[in-house]
């Protein structure tokens, strides 16, 4: 460790943390000049804190900057980093920010085992030392995005002693439903990420790594190990979870206990985050068993708002309160924040619980007449195939009567038979103007996509009476349930939540498909996601040995009985409350 004080604050680079095996971890602490007691914020990931945001993530770095240039305002940007907090915007108001290279990661030795117990425990022991440091006021608050949102779920069911506080940014809870397998199909981001944001950060790359731009020193440790070595000491977690169909001890180790959680927390999501960065925000605020809480959703790039005015202000309120004890009147705040999107923009609006209590759930049912949703179930059976990789079924609502808002999450009923074993089924909640042009949002990772999605593989179509509810179906994962070829079977698809206020003429529409939605304009892509993004972001279902064609490379039926109607649940939402902001 060396200690040296610049731009305004205090850093111990490297300063060194025993975990209770022995094995010693690495992490910077960047705290004010002047001596007393200061709240903790904590931070723990695999993603190299000597490796600076404009270098590991340059085209991120440019979005963020183009989209709100005041993010670089107030700061010199020199400690910028992924996903982080930027120490020159919290130690002056009397904070420390720590951040520490996870169990393999950056400068930390030791085996690289993401979000393994092993690596919950150490996050634990972490916070203990932070706690009991002379320049700690004993008060530990965690902060930071994605991975580092994920983890908290997890470390704060521990309830390690020093835990004063969560700000639980955009990370997922189920790592099974949200992060792995999105209604039973694998999803490819975890294998991807593995290799394009893991691998490059792991200890022992030495000089095949990066150096800080900061320190001079390199970013994955002194060592430069060769990569035999290096494979050793690291799970590899994708083959494990292609060979795990069902929901099991290995994603519920890696999943958060939010009822155990205690202290108080902000769980902020995003409208945007379909297909990893969403459900579980909500999820998880609904089960935690702390009795002050809150949820913020907004919308937008994913990395973006954390670091904006917007997002260090309601950060700097939140932890203002709880780790400092100042009466700022946050514990008087409603606990639900929503950024309700528009076609223009988004509208703040402040509510009491979730889903609203005003909803109208509204069904829209699916008629193979001119291809509509409409409010009253048809009155004629029909059956319509579709080839499952080609354009699937699309059915369209009237346009709208008035100005129509959907705010919340929606589910899917509907007879589906195939022609082999099993099916997926990618559903795909769209709105489109009177011209017929659908309506793209910027979504967290991929600038177009559509308003809502949700997934479901029909041989895990068994459903946990005791969780689902008419607007979240939930699926137990536990076992396999075949298709016979040719026989209809019920399905019922979650679609996570969404805000949207259709304009009227503006129509709503429902596809299904069997594979990835792709919205057929130009695709985009960030320097740290593997392929190109065509509207489900990097969030793809695209592995062959979890898809094989001679199974879902295939016709499904879609089965429409006015007996046993097909229909769409929307959480329609009447009038406004009061608007704030």
């Amino acid at each position: 460790m060396h200690s040296e004080t610049r731009d305004g604050m205090r850093i111990d680079w490297d300063a060194p943390i025993e975990m209770s095996d022995g094995l010693v971890l690495r992490a910077d602490v960047f705290r004010p000049v002047g001596e007393g007691r200061y709240p903790v914020l904590m931070s723990y990931g695999p993603y190299g804190k000597g490796l600076a945001f404009q270098e590991g993530y340059s085209t991120a770095w440019t979005i963020m900057a183009a989209q709100k240039p005041e993010v670089l305002e107030g700061s010199s940007n020199k400690y910028q980093q992924w996903e982080v907090c930027d120490p020159e915007k919290w130690v002056p108001h009397g904070y420390v920010c720590i951040r520490v290279d996870s169990r393999g990661a950056g400068r930390s030795p030791g085996v690289l085992d993401c979000h393994s117990l092993r690596e919950i425990d150490d996050f634990r022991e972490c916070i203990e030392w932070a706690g009991e440091q002379p320049w700690s006021s004993g008060k530990v608050g965690l902060s930071g995005i994605s991975y580092y949102a994920m983890n908290q779920w997890r470390v704060a069911a521990l309830r390690p002693r020093h835990l004063a506080a969560l700000m639980i940014w955009e990370g997922a809870v189920d790592r099974y439903r949200e992060a792995s397998r999105h209604g039973g199909i694998a999803c490819s981001f975890s294998k991807n990420w593995l290799e394009m944001q893991v691998k490059p950060l792991q200890h022992g790359r030495g000089e095949r790594g990066a150096r800080s731009a900061v320190t001079g020193e390199l970013v994955c440790g002194p060592e430069t190990v060769p990569d035999e070595e290096l494979a050793q000491l690291r799970v590899d977690a994708w083959p494990s979870l292609i060979n795990r169909p069902l929901d099991d001890d290995n994603y519920r180790d890696r999943s958060g206990l939010p009822e155990r959680i205690e202290v108080p927390l902000l769980s902020a999501a995003n409208w945007g985050g379909q297909g990893l960065h969403l459900r579980g925000n909500i999820e998880g605020f609904l089960a935690a068993g702390s009795q002050r809480k809150w949820l913020e959703v907004h919308g937008g790039t994913h990395w973006v708002e954390y670091y904006t005015d917007y997002g260090i202000g309601l950060q700097r309120r939140f932890f203002d309160h709880f780790l400092k004890g100042i009466d700022n009147g946050w514990d008087r705040e409603p606990p639900v924040l929503l950024n309700v999107r528009r076609v223009d923009g988004f509208v703040q609006r402040a509510e009491h619980e979730w889903p609203l209590a005003r909803t109208r759930w509204t069904r829209l049912y699916l008629h193979a007449e001119g291809m509509a949703l409409r409010p009253e179930p048809p009155t004629a059976a029909a059956t319509l195939d579709y080839d499952t990789m080609g354009e699937g079924l699309s059915f369209r609502s009237a346009p709208m009567a008035e100005e129509t808002e959907i705010t919340g999450p929606s589910a899917l009923r509907l007879r589906l038979s195939s022609r082999t074993r099993d099916a997926d089924l990618f559903a795909v909640l769209r709105v489109f103007d009177p011209a017929g042009k659908e309506l793209l949002f910027y979504g967290a990772l991929d600038p177009k996509t559509p308003v809502g999605q949700g997934w479901l593989r029909a041989s895990h179509r068994k459903l946990d009476a005791a969780r689902s509810t008419p607007w979240r179906p939930y699926h137990t994962h536990d076992e396999l349930q075949p298709l016979a070829p040719g026989e209809p079977v019920d399905l019922d698809v979650e679609i996570w939540p969404t805000s949207v206020v259709v304009p009227k003429g503006w129509s709503v529409a429902l596809t299904l498909l069997g594979r990835d939605y792709e919205h057929g304009q130009d695709s985009a892509a960030l320097s740290n996601m593997k392929n190109p993004m065509r509207g489900c972001g990097p969030f793809v279902h695209d592995d062959a040995d979890d898809r094989p064609p001679a199974v879902f490379d295939t016709v499904c039926t879609l089965h429409l009985d006015p007996a046993d109607p097909a229909w769409l649940l929307l959480p329609v939402v009447p009038e406004a409350a009061k608007e704030v902001g």
